[in-house]
């Protein structure tokens, strides 16, 4: 994010500097330069026919494509939204950046948040708000070619006190403009994770929290087999730790397994990974500003053992994603359909822990849920999405998803057993780093109880997964 900050605050101070400077030059070019005044121009000739409009560019009108037509239907569906994000956001940009350009505030910014000889490294403060759990504030700082180049560092830290802390150093190594290498060292000591219990028919008055307390190192190679196929692979440990939790009146995990709502779930005295990890994806889209129509598959697969004790469990997490997507008129207003299957299987006699099962809600699939909202041993989902771009960085999003999770292998699975997810935001676009989201979501029951919208979520700030 802190590139497309950057770049977006010295663009328009020295668009304001380009233009500023033109229109001086031809204030005084008029000052001393002022032609005597002309005549006026003979009156026409009542007989002289009116001139038709030339055609200029030479080109013929353009028909009007299915996309066009289709267009409309999102158009009407999210006028609502639109007004916001064109009144409530484009309009006061378009007066808040000329202004801002006048004062040199862009120009200012770029200067304090970004340093070095080609503004290289920076920093920027950031903060998280997701309705139902602690606030956070932080920073993100970057370092571009930082020993050497192709090595860049970066550092993320967040706060919401002394029992809420979170942290993450990264260091990627690139070897040219499509493959890396990335070390990462990371760490999260939080009170509020929320558990709702494990199946597809847990409830969201059952809601508890427990603590958690994460130290994690790993490495990963990202590489471009060709344009559109890359291959991933990643080998770390990390080491999980809970206890008592809370936020708000929200019950411990421990009180409300104590009072019969569920039993405490398989890992929650503690474990430590060592996982190995391989992912490849298909993706036929070319770069934005390019038309976003085409395909993207996905599927990765992650194998863990835990180190911790002679016992502990051995499982396997594997899934994939197969999206469409269409561009509705060449200009990035894209519709998507994304079906998502995920699974989580125990290697032997030991349960999975349960923060290694399948998880849908927060910034996986099903986003109008909590993140730990619905968890077990497998999950499908269908994801219907419309993204259009709203500014120079940001876009606008709606998606509405239904799925659930299931017993092992999709054991249980029944269309009645599905929920409905739905959200509608604002994102960052540019970088993987680190990211602007306003998003605000619904969840429902599953369709055999009615489908009732039981939850409600609401984000906003910049995040890194904490």
């Amino acid at each position: 994010m802190k590139r497309d900050v950057a770049a977006v605050l010295a663009f328009c101070a020295s668009l304001g500097f380009v233009f500023g400077a033109a229109r001086d030059a031809r204030a005084a070019s008029t000052a001393t330069n002022a032609p005597a005044p002309a005549s006026p121009p003979a009156e026409p000739s009542e007989s002289s026919p009116k001139r038709s409009l030339p055609n200029y560019d030479g080109r013929k009108p353009e028909p009007t494509s299915f996309g066009d037509i289709a267009l409309w239907i999102p158009r009407v569906l999210l006028s609502p939204f639109y007004l916001v994000a064109e009144f409530g956001l484009r309009e006061p940009l378009g007066l808040a950046i000329p202004a801002a350009e006048r004062a040199g505030v862009p120009q200012t910014l770029y200067d304090f948040f970004l340093f070095g000889p080609d503004h290289r490294a920076g920093f920027i403060p950031i903060a998280f708000v997701d309705f139902g759990f602690r606030p956070s504030v932080g920073v993100y700082a970057f370092w571009d070619d930082a020993f050497a180049r192709g090595q860049d560092l970066r550092v993320h830290g967040s706060t919401s006190g002394s029992d809420w802390l979170a942290g993450t150093l990264t260091d990627r190594i690139r070897f040219n403009n499509t493959d890396s290498l990335t070390l990462e060292l990371s760490s999260i000591h939080r009170p509020d994770h929320a558990f709702f219990g494990l199946g597809s028919d847990s409830r969201q008055q059952e809601i508890s929290r427990y603590g958690a307390t994460l130290y994690g190192a790993s490495a990963a190679f990202d590489l471009a087999w060709s344009r559109t196929v890359r291959i991933g692979s990643a080998v770390g440990v990390h080491s999980e730790s809970f206890y008592p939790g809370h936020f708000g009146s929200d019950p411990s995990l421990e009180a409300r397994s104590a009072s019969g709502a569920f039993p405490i779930p398989p890992g929650f005295a503690g474990y430590t990974a060592a996982t190995s990890k391989l992912s490849a994806s298909v993706d036929t889209r070319a770069p934005r500003p390019a038309p976003g129509s085409g395909v993207r598959v996905e599927a990765d697969s992650e194998l863990g053992t835990d180190i911790r004790q002679a016992s502990g469990a051995r499982y396997l997490h594997y899934g994939g994603t197969a999206v469409g997507f269409l561009d509705l008129n060449g200009r990035n207003r894209v519709l998507s359909l994304a079906l998502t299957t995920l699974f989580s299987d125990p290697l032997g006699g030991t349960p999975v822990p349960f923060t290694e099962l399948v998880t849908l809600g927060g910034p996986g699939p099903m986003r109008g849920f909590y993140p730990g909202r619905l968890v077990d041993r497998s999950a499908a989902v269908a994801t219907v999405k419309y993204r259009w771009p709203i500014w120079v960085w940001l876009d606008g999003s709606l998606q509405v998803a239904t799925g659930n999770v299931f017993d092992r292998h999709l054991e249980n699975f029944s269309v009645d057993r599905f929920r409905l997810s739905s959200a509608i935001g604002i994102e960052s676009v540019g970088s993987r780093d680190s990211s602007f989201e306003l998003l605000f979501g619904i969840g429902s029951e599953t369709f055999d109880h009615g489908a009732q919208i039981d939850s409600f979520r609401f984000l906003v700030g910049s995040n890194h997964g904490f």
